[in-house]
């Protein structure tokens, strides 16, 4: 068989384990799938995915259940066991191991970053102290700190893709008390330095109440960052009502590409300075309309 045959089988793969995740994928299984014997499928598998069938099963199934913590409300050991974890306990272990939290944490943790609010946080060594980076799918994303290119000072933080395939969104962020800035307007700026990005990038905020709900948010995905460009200053404002309770904030990439970030700022503004969330006022009318019930032009009118 030559190099694409052995790849499309390779893909067929992939797709029946994605299509198969809740249920037993034992290896003899996904090898007489595929139509190779046990032994040259698991060569095969290595030699185009670059880890072995249990690695992308354990990751592949990670990432699902993740997914279900922020997008259902299904309990933690419905997930593990739908999953194929043995207990609640040892997927909490495994969950932690590779996120740094555990799933209810987790849960908490990440809300509406985007409209999908698919979100993982993903615990790699090569994170800037101090930081998170989470994403849809963090294996397609990586981070850290670069002594090259900066805007200035000795190091910026960059974010990218590994490859032209990358799936979702990731984001380098932190989450903080907002006791310190109940009442106030804050401003997160930074300058951002990007190249290639084919679908957007840019800053974002977050406020939310102890109970979960966001107050106010701007992921600047109304005015995003694209393709290549030197160093700009960019910066997202939002009032924290007094009732707030954790800020978080970040700079988000969404597909293939790189950003760099550097001179970071969180300070508090004037009311001068005006807010950018977009949601308190989208799709809302400038001035009142139709006081008098006479304009019908939008509706069908009844005998």
């Amino acid at each position: 068989m030559s190099y694409q045959d052995h790849e499309q089988a390779i893909q067929r793969s992939l797709n029946f384990i994605e299509q198969h995740l809740t249920e037993p994928l034992q290896l003899n299984r996904l090898a007489e799938h595929a139509g190779y014997s046990r032994f040259h499928f698991q060569r095969v598998f290595r030699k185009i995915i670059g880890k072995s069938v249990a690695e992308y099963v354990r990751e592949q199934r990670m990432t699902q259940s993740a997914r279900e913590l922020i997008t259902t409300d299904q309990r933690v050991i419905d997930i593990a066991m739908t999953y194929q974890f043995k207990s609640q306990e040892s997927f909490t272990r495994a969950f932690k191991k590779v996120y740094d939290v555990t799933p209810s944490e987790y849960r908490k943790l990440l809300k509406q970053l985007v409209s999908k609010g698919e979100v993982i946080v993903s615990k790699t060594s090569n994170t800037p102290n101090g930081w998170l980076m989470t994403g849809e799918n963090p294996f397609d994303y990586e981070t850290g700190l670069d002594n090259n290119i900066v805007h200035s000072g000795n190091y910026a933080a960059y974010l990218k893709s590994k490859h032209e395939k990358a799936r979702g969104f990731a984001t380098l962020m932190q989450q903080i008390k907002a006791v310190h800035y109940r009442g106030e307007r804050v401003r997160f700026s930074a300058f951002v330095k990007s190249v290639d990005i084919k679908e957007a990038a840019g800053l974002w905020m977050r406020i939310d109440h102890s109970s979960g709900e966001v107050l106010a948010f701007d992921n600047m995905m109304d005015r995003p960052i694209k393709g290549t460009n030197e160093w700009n200053h960019f910066s997202v404002v939002l009032d924290i009502p007094v009732k707030s309770e954790v800020i978080s904030f970040g700079v988000l990439l969404n597909g293939p590409g790189q950003i760099w970030i550097d001179e970071l700022g969180f300070e508090m503004v004037g009311d001068d300075v005006p807010v950018t969330d977009q949601r308190a006022t989208e799709g809302l009318s400038s001035e009142p309309v139709n006081l008098n019930f006479e304009d019908n032009t939008a509706t069908e009118k009844t005998n």
